[in-house]
C-alpha cells in the first residue's frame, strides 16, 4: 500500500471515533418513559358513589321520601365529598348513663366483594332507654374492606338531624364513617363513645 492510501485510511479511522463514542449504554431514558422498576404506577383509589346513587339506596332502605334523604346527603357530601363504600345493617342499643350498642351489616364497595361487618361499643352521657334501628353508614376514604376493622371514636358536635334521619361522624386513621339512623334510633349528641368494627361478633364491647 502506498503512502496516499495509508493517510486516507488513518483519516477515515479518526473520523469514525466520535460517532462510536456517542453510543453509551448508560444513557438516560427518554422523557416520559419509565426508567426501570420505579416507573410503575401506584394502586388506583377506590371508586366512589354519586349523590343520586346514595339517595335512591337510602330512601329504599329506610322507606322514606327521597326529599328527606337528599337534604341530609347533600350536607354529608359538602363536608366529606363522595364516599367509597357503605354499610347497610341493623343494630340494637340500650343505655342508662352508660350505654352499649351492637350491630351487624354488609359492607358494599364497587370493585370489592360484599363483606359482613359487626360492630359494638360503649357510650357514656345523658342517655337512657333502648331501641333497635336500621343503620346506613357512609364510608369515606375507605380504600379496601379490611381497613374498616378497627375502633372508630365518635366526633363531638357532629350530629345532624334532617327529615327524621340523624347522622354523626366517626374518624380513625384518615377514614371517616357517617352512620345514618332513622326515627328513635339515632339517639345522638347526648353521649360520647366509640364503635369497634370486627369480622366476628364480640359480646364484650371494650
Amino acid at each position: 500500500m502506498d503512502r496516499r492510501s495509508l493517510i486516507a485510511a488513518g483519516l477515515a479511522s479518526l473520523a469514525a471515533r466520535p460517532a462510536l463514542g456517542q453510543e453509551r449504554p448508560d444513557a438516560p431514558a427518554a422523557p416520559g418513559q419509565p426508567n426501570g422498576p420505579t416507573g410503575k404506577a401506584g394502586p388506583m383509589p377506590a371508586p366512589t358513589y354519586s349523590n343520586d346513587e346514595l339517595v335512591n339506596s337510602i330512601s329504599d332502605f329506610f322507606g322514606v321520601g327521597a326529599e328527606s334523604v337528599g337534604a341530609l346527603i347533600e350536607r354529608l357530601f359538602r363536608d366529606n365529598g363522595r364516599p367509597t363504600g357503605y354499610v347497610a345493617g341493623q343494630e340494637g342499643s340500650a343505655a342508662f348513663v352508660v350505654g352499649l350498642r351492637y350491630g351487624k351489616g354488609l359492607l358494599y364497595m364497587k370493585t370489592q366483594p360484599t363483606t359482613t361487618v359487626y360492630w359494638q361499643g360503649p357510650s357514656v352521657g345523658f342517655d337512657a332507654g333502648g331501641n333497635a334501628s336500621r343503620v346506613f353508614t357512609l364510608c369515606y376514604n375507605l380504600q379496601f374492606p379490611d381497613a374498616i376493622f378497627q375502633r372508630f371514636p365518635g366526633v363531638d358536635g357532629s350530629a345532624y338531624f334532617i327529615g327524621g334521619l340523624g347522622a354523626n361522624y366517626q374518624r380513625a386513621n384518615a377514614i371517616t364513617l357517617a352512620p345514618i339512623r332513622a326515627g328513635v334510633g339515632f339517639r345522638l349528641g347526648a353521649n360520647v363513645g366509640y364503635l369497634a368494627y370486627s369480622r366476628k361478633r364480640n359480646i364484650v364491647p371494650f
